[in-house]
């Protein structure tokens, strides 16, 4: 058994790499196991919101990120061809914009602020297959290409996706939802015109979401009947063009994801001396873009609990108070997810047409405006 750092952190996403990099910041020793051998070059996560970018910005990373992205400040709603409403997002006093930034540069943003504390926190190719947590402490196993490695910890982040290991073991009945709902996305040359504003296209079809990246580049998402089998750049671009009137480059695509939906909700972040954080202790539709930052809000809020529980305070009762107020985020977010999709249905052409009259009359009026700004920054 090698000497154990007093946190293991399962999974080098951005959750996993932003709740080690706090750890390390108190001053607590880290290991990140990660099975993945390099880094991902698939851009999925793209969206900062406002209370994300506050707790980025305690940590001293927000600024790098902020130059690498674009800032959308503004969201435009089109329809059959027509302008339906335009909704800014300018409100927030320290981060008046959402930022788009691709998943891999705010991996790589994280992981150099981590490797600047701990040039060994990150262990890559190292699979966790068991961890027993017997009161004292957490022994954890990992297959890695050089053989089993064994460490010992304090306490046992498990910070492992949709997917995670770690949930399904501790909560091996937890329900999900599943949605009628399936969508086709792709990354391609921005000539669209639109510069940093993200645009919804609420079509009779399905709604067709669009939002600018850094180097000229927009992405493209398409809601369909059912999920594509075998997507190809051409049958999405082929799709948007025929909703919206737009047609991407098919040549210039750099990014194709298929995916459909459910959400999971753990009903307890923290078991024993392991906590579930982010997509593991709560599963929710990646329309709205909110599974990272919630992820990030659950590290800032659970950190300094775990961080104070190792310097032997008690920290029982605060810790019923986080996982509270982090269950209800997490509702919230789900919550607005359900009603993000339910807006981008198809719908009988009439019927659309009223929807969206009666949506650009609601938000031209204050409160409405200001209610839906900050349920889609997540303020």
């Amino acid at each position: 058994m090698t000497a154990g750092p007093d946190v293991v952190v399962v999974g080098a996403g951005p959750v996993g790499l932003f709740t080690g990099l706090l750890l390390l910041q108190r001053g607590r020793s880290v290991r990140i196991l990660e099975r993945r051998v390099g880094r991902s070059n698939r851009s999925r996560a793209i969206g900062i919101h406002p209370p994300a970018l506050r707790a980025l910005d305690r940590a001293g990373i927000a600024d790098s990120l902020v130059a690498a992205g674009v800032r959308i400040d503004i969201g435009l709603a089109y329809s059959r061809g027509k302008r339906v409403a335009e909704l800014p997002f300018r409100s927030d006093p320290d981060f008046p914009f959402i930022l788009a930034v691709p998943q891999p540069v705010t991996e790589r943003t994280l992981e150099e602020a981590v490797a600047a504390l701990d040039p060994a926190a990150v262990v890559r190719g190292a699979r966790v297959v068991d961890a027993t947590d017997d009161g004292g402490g957490v022994t954890v196993v990992a297959e890695s290409p050089e053989g089993a490695v064994e460490m010992r910890a304090r306490l046992v982040v498990a910070a492992d996706g949709a997917h995670s290991s770690f949930r399904e073991r501790l909560l091996p009945c937890l329900h999900s939802k599943g949605y009628p709902d399936s969508y086709l996305m792709g990354d391609f040359a921005d000539d669209t015109g639109h510069g940093p504003a993200a645009v919804l296209y609420l079509e009779p079809d399905g709604i067709v979401e669009s939002f600018p990246l850094p180097g000229g580049v927009r992405r493209w998402v398409v809601r369909l009947g059912s999920q594509a089998i075998t997507p190809t750049a051409d049958g999405l671009a082929t799709l948007v063009g025929a909703r919206t009137g737009v047609f991407p480059d098919e040549s210039s695509n750099s990014m194709l994801s298929a995916f459909d939906v459910r959400a999971r909700l753990a009903p307890r972040m923290v078991h024993g001396r392991i906590v579930l954080l982010g997509d593991a202790a709560h599963e929710i539709s990646p329309i709205g873009g909110q599974g990272m930052n919630l992820g990030w809000l659950d590290a800032a809020a659970v950190v300094p609990l775990m961080d104070a529980s190792m310097a032997g305070q008690d920290v029982g009762g605060r810790l019923r108070l986080v996982e509270k107020d982090r269950r209800r985020a997490a509702i919230r977010a789900s919550r607005q997810a359900g009603l993000n999709m339910a807006l981008g249905r198809p719908l009988p052409p009439a019927v659309m047409t009223a929807r969206n009259a009666a949506f650009a009359r609601a938000l031209q009026l204050g409160p409405v405006t200001e209610l839906v700004e900050r349920r889609f920054t997540m303020r």
